[in-house]
């Protein structure tokens, strides 16, 4: 009967091992910081829609939509908007960006109800008047269809609470970097330990 023996990987075959493990984790960084940016451009394309996400920021359209919640947003041309009224609540729901419009416009996109809508034969543009459910008068000035970024059509309830945390916070940018550094030092030592447990090796077992 033939004895078999089993072969110790060599100092040679180690090394390689190692390597490739210190790649695919950079590699899984890389994936895991880049894959947010693939998916919200696939949603860009899918959605055709230059902002396919939003945060929602206030209570304006409470019980409907709530602070926190994650909105998917389509682009959609302005005449086929669906026109609504404000007892009925029918209309679309619209996202747009007010700022500059009125003293008290945010920065922010406003998610708001269609509540009415006409085309303007001088300016060549369409205008709604929007009003959040939650509010008791319609916003004070009306909206070109310029202005609007898209018809919510779907969306994540309160998910978009950690954004709005760390956002006012100011520990977003913060957070990353620190995960980030963690993660590379992480790596670094992982390589240097089996770099040392190389160099303690007894030579015999090379």
């Amino acid at each position: 009967m033939k004895a078999t023996s089993k072969k110790i990987p060599s100092e040679d075959n180690k090394k390689p091992v190692v390597k490739k493990k210190v790649i695919i984790a950079v590699l899984l960084i890389i994936f895991a910081f880049c894959g947010s940016f693939i998916i919200y451009f696939v949603l860009q394309f899918s959605l055709n829609s230059q902002t396919p996400i939003v945060v929602v920021v206030s209570g304006s359209m409470t019980p409907t939509i709530n602070k926190g919640d994650i909105l998917f947003v389509q682009g959609r041309d302005p005449s086929l908007i669906q026109n609504g009224s404000i007892v009925g609540k029918e209309g679309d729901i619209i996202v747009f960006d007010a700022y500059g419009l009125w003293a008290s416009a945010p920065l922010d996109p406003i998610v708001h109800r269609v509540i009415d809508k006409w085309y303007d034969n001088g300016t060549l543009s369409w205008y709604f008047t929007t009003k959040g459910d939650a509010n008791s008068l319609p916003d004070p000035i009306p909206i070109s269809g310029d202005r609007v970024i898209g018809v919510v059509v779907g969306g994540i309830p309160f998910i978009g609470w950690i954004k709005i945390v760390l956002t006012e916070s100011g520990l977003l940018i913060p957070l990353l970097i620190i995960v980030s550094f963690l993660l590379i030092i992480s790596i670094v030592r992982d390589f240097i330990k089996e770099e040392e447990k190389d160099s303690k090796r007894d030579p015999k077992e090379k």
